[in-house]
């Protein structure tokens, strides 16, 4: 309820800081803004702005039933994302694209997690923040990222999990499904991320992706929404193309030309 207009804000303030900060160095008087003290006032309006937006509350939601292996892993959370398409390719077709597909196949794949994590040389191609170039499928990478599987059904559903906040070398036991879905200590944040194949009536498919995270107390589910709300609109972009992608690899192969696609839909987050 609280996190689109908290991204908003935050990405308001963000565009008011750098109009600001600018017209500190040469007023932009085509907005209006005719002195360094007016691009100054901008800038530092801008960045209460983004404070207002990286402080408004995230409260809890809950699945009324559980429909997926999402719903499963997680029945709670304090941050999504979905988005859907439909696909010209049957359940299987889909299944062996999500598999298949490389960061090479999703457009801006690089730049957006560069964006997200800026460094001045390529680094060891292990992460999915720098993955390999060539056909390294992104899924295997992101397997070797830090996630794991919390449940996998071919053509139908996986849902990827990992924990991305908190002390997680204090944790006991073992990289399992079940201590996943298990974990509730104060002081972490862990997220969910699924793709979803549903088959239509017409041989082809309809395809999501939905991303949830799950604070553990108060004090995680602050600290995360700063970092959500400033990243969320790269974050949403990334995952409208990666399906985009996969939809090109299962109705015609890697490059391959789509016809009578449906585009990619923003469910919000």
């Amino acid at each position: 309820m609280f996190n689109l207009p908290g991204v908003l804000l935050v990405d308001t303030g963000l565009a008011a800081m750098v109009l600001g900060g600018l017209s500190v160095l040469k007023p932009l008087r085509i907005l209006g803004i005719h002195s360094r003290q007016a691009g100054m006032l901008l800038c530092l309006g801008g960045v209460g702005v983004v404070v207002a937006g990286m402080l408004l509350p995230a409260p809890v939601e809950r699945v009324a039933g559980a429909g997926s292996d999402l719903d499963r892993a997680m029945p709670a959370w304090q941050f999504r994302e979905r988005h859907r398409t439909h696909v010209n390719a049957p359940p299987e077709a889909v299944d062996r694209a999500i598999r298949a597909v490389s960061a090479d196949d999703i457009r801006f794949f690089r730049t957006l997690t560069w964006i997200r994590s800026p460094r001045l040389r390529q680094a060891d191609g292990g992460s999915i923040l720098s993955p390999p170039s060539g056909p390294v499928p992104l899924l295997d990478v992101v397997l070797r990222s830090g996630f794991i599987a919390v449940s996998d059904r071919p053509a139908r559903e996986i849902v990827l999990g990992t924990i991305v906040a908190g002390p997680v070398r204090t944790l006991r036991g073992e990289r399992t499904a079940e201590n996943f879905i298990r974990l509730d200590v104060p002081g972490f944040a862990k997220a969910a991320m699924n793709f979803a194949i549903e088959p239509d009536r017409a041989g082809g498919s309809e395809l999501t992706t939905e991303t949830r995270v799950y604070a553990t107390d108060s004090g995680a589910a602050r600290r995360f929404a700063a970092y959500w709300r400033v990243i969320y609109p790269g974050s949403s972009l990334i995952r409208y193309m990666w399906l985009r992608a996969i939809g090109q690899m299962a109705e015609g192969g890697r490059g391959g030309k789509r016809t009578g696609h449906k585009p990619c839909v923003w469910d919000g987050p």
